[in-house]
């Protein structure tokens, strides 16, 4: 199981940022730096993703560029003979959004594109093998839509919204176009299809939030797996919580936790005893430059470990903003 990256929720800067005094014209800020959150190749379920579910002014675009470090016990599939493995893997990544009006209520639409590079030892069936490699991994095309509370609203709306309870879903598609060697026991992408319905709430307490998020990841049939192998995987169920805080300035900070089950996989018809039954904790620290900057540190780590995955990452994302008059 590999790290990449994924975008999480869009960051605003403060009202008093978004206001602009009469006559002048906003400045782009130079680029901060290089970034990327937490994520995974087999199971996108693992990834903390805190205000997943929250109101953005509509019309508003995302870039983030990032960079990100992982290792520890990874490996792209637990259907793999892989033992011992450890692995470190450098993820640069690019990810674009943009907040919709989807029939009345806020929506937003990512795409995000990770770029890696693996190296590590592990034993393959008992013997040690060595493997270094860099390309793209899977990219990730998600939709959101907030069901209730979060109408769609400009920018001078915007400013006079506060959030109570906000019940959103999304659907997400990972797509096979990354690098992947059937002939390898480890890649940066999987080969299969998967689609992750995902349905979630939060709610604002003045300066806290608590939100929390349930999903399932739906995986196609791989037919070139590693050793000529047919893999069927079951599906991936997950739940996640988060506690923010948002502090005066604009800036926040956010500890969460996630527990995923399942996935357990069928190779050539055997069906394996690699169920996962995981769960991790992260924290994440997002800080507001100006009006279109922000930068967002993160880290997570397994806390508990039924088959694979147990790896830590950390990672910074900067991230810009423009449109709907930002």
């Amino acid at each position: 199981m590999i790290a990449r990256p994924t975008l999480a929720e869009a960051d605003l800067p403060p009202h008093s940022m978004l206001e602009r005094p009469p006559g002048t014209r906003s400045t782009p800020a130079l680029v901060l730096g290089a970034a990327c959150l937490l994520a995974s190749t087999a199971a996108r379920s693992q990834e903390l993703e805190p205000k997943a579910y929250t109101n953005l002014p509509t019309g508003l675009n995302f870039l983030a560029l990032g960079y990100a470090h992982s290792q520890g016990g990874l490996a792209t599939d637990p259907a793999l003979p892989l033992e011992d493995a450890h692995l470190r893997i450098h993820t640069g990544v690019a990810a674009y959004a943009r907040s919709l009006d989807l029939w009345g209520r806020s929506g937003k639409f990512d795409i995000v594109v990770p770029y890696s590079r693996l190296s590590g030892n592990a034993l393959v069936a008992g013997q040690a093998t060595t493997r270094d490699i860099s390309g793209f991994g899977d990219p990730r095309l998600r939709l959101s839509l907030n069901f209730y509370g979060a109408p769609a609203l400009t920018l001078p709306e915007f400013r006079s919204y506060e959030q109570d309870l906000v019940i959103g879903g999304s659907l997400q598609l990972g797509v096979p176009a990354g690098q992947y060697d059937p002939n390898r026991a480890v890649n940066l992408g999987t080969h299969r299809w998967t689609l992750k319905p995902d349905i979630g709430f939060s709610k604002a307490f003045g300066a806290f939030m608590v939100d929390l998020t349930a999903g399932a990841t739906f995986f196609s049939t791989n037919h070139d797996f590693f050793g000529g192998q047919t893999v069927e995987k079951a599906p991936l169920y997950s739940v996640q919580a988060n506690l923010s805080y948002v502090f005066a300035g604009g800036a926040w900070a956010s500890l969460g936790s996630t527990f995923y089950s399942g996935g357990r996989t069928t190779a050539d018809g055997v069906r394996k005893d690699d169920e996962l039954g995981n769960s991790r904790v992260g924290l994440t620290l997002s800080l507001p430059i100006d009006r279109n900057w922000s930068v967002k540190l993160n880290a997570s780590s397994g806390t508990s470990t039924r088959t694979g995955t147990d790896f830590n990452t950390i990672g910074l994302v900067g991230q810009y903003r423009w449109g709907a008059g930002v």
